[in-house]
C-alpha cells in the first residue's frame, strides 16, 4: 500500500502540472504515454518493438494520435490521417509476405487493433484537454470515484460476481456502488464548477461513462488473462503499467465526445 501511495503522489506531481499547462507539453506527454501503452500490448503478444512490424505499429499509433490543432501540417503534405493509416496497414500486411508468414495475419490484426485501441483513447485525452481543464478533472475524479466506490462497496456488500471468468474479485454490488459514487461526483461538478452541462444530463451521461469505464477495466483484464500476465507493465510500482492505470479512461475520453458533453 505504501508503494502504491508513493507512486501515485509522484505520478500526480509529474502529470498534473503538464495537464494544467496544456499545449505542446500535453501532446508530448500523450505521445509518450501512448507509446509505452502500445509497447505493453506488443510485449504481451511477444511482438518485437525493435523490428519492421514494431516500427510500422508505432507509425500507425503516431498517425492516429496526430492532434487536431496541427492538422495544417498534414494539409501541407496533402495527406489525411486516414490515408497515412491505410498505408501503415498495407505495409504491415506486406510484411507478412516478406517474412514468409513468420509475422502472420493474426499479428497484423493484433498490431493494428492495439494501435487503434491505445491511439483513439489517448487522442481524445488531448481533445478533452483542448476543450478545457474542467473536463479532464471531471473524467479523472469520476473514474477515481467509480474505482474507489466499486472496491469499498464491493468489499463490504459484494456477493454476486460481475465477471468471474475475467476478474473474479469484481461484484455487481461493487459496480453499482461505483456508479453511484461517480454520480455524486457529477453532481458536485455541476454545482461547484463551470462545466457546461445541466444536473440531469450530466447524471445520465455519468451513469453510462462510469459503466463503460468499468468495461474498459474489464477489457484490459481480459487481455491480461488471455496472455497470462498479471500486469500490463512494471513502470508504476504498486500499480503496474500505463494500461493498468488508464484502461478505464481510454474508454471514457472518446465517449465524452460521443455523448456531446464537450
Amino acid at each position: 500500500m505504501k508503494t502504491r501511495i508513493v507512486t501515485a503522489v509522484v505520478a500526480a506531481a509529474l502529470f498534473l502540472p503538464i495537464v494544467f499547462y496544456g499545449g505542446l507539453p500535453v501532446v508530448l506527454l500523450t505521445y509518450l504515454l501512448a507509446s509505452i501503452g502500445l509497447y505493453e500490448l506488443l510485449k504481451m503478444r511477444k511482438l518485437s518493438l525493435f523490428s519492421v512490424s514494431g516500427l510500422l505499429s508505432y507509425l500507425l499509433l503516431w498517425v492516429i494520435l496526430f492532434p487536431s490543432q496541427y492538422q495544417d501540417v498534414l494539409a501541407y503534405l496533402n495527406y489525411s490521417k486516414m490515408e497515412l493509416g491505410i498505408a501503415m496497414v498495407l505495409l504491415l500486411l506486406t510484411y507478412t509476405v516478406i517474412t514468409k508468414n513468420r509475422f502472420t495475419f493474426d499479428d497484423v490484426a493484433f498490431s493494428v487493433l492495439a494501435a487503434v485501441y491505445v491511439g483513439i483513447g489517448f487522442y481524445f485525452f488531448m481533445e478533452t484537454r483542448q476543450a478545457g481543464l474542467v473536463y479532464i478533472f471531471y473524467s479523472l475524479f469520476m473514474i477515481w470515484a467509480t474505482d474507489s466506490g466499486a472496491y469499498f462497496i464491493g468489499k463490504a456488500m459484494g456477493k454476486t460476481k460481475l465477471s468471474p471468468e475475467i476478474s473474479p474479485n469484481k461484484t455487481v454490488e461493487g459496480s453499482i456502488g461505483g456508479i453511484v459514487c461517480a454520480m455524486i461526483i457529477a453532481a458536485l461538478f455541476v454545482f461547484l464548477t463551470d462545466i457546461d452541462a445541466t444536473l440531469w444530463s450530466l447524471l445520465g451521461i455519468t451513469l453510462f461513462l462510469s459503466a463503460f469505464g468499468q468495461l474498459g477495466d474489464l477489457v484490459e483484464s481480459a487481455l491480461k488473462r488471455h496472455f497470462n500476465v498479471k500486469d500490463s507493465g512494471k513502470l508504476l510500482p504498486g500499480h503496474g503499467g500505463i494500461l493498468d492505470r488508464f484502461d478505464s479512461l481510454l474508454f471514457v475520453w472518446p465517449l465524452l465526445h460521443f455523448f456531446h458533453i464537450i
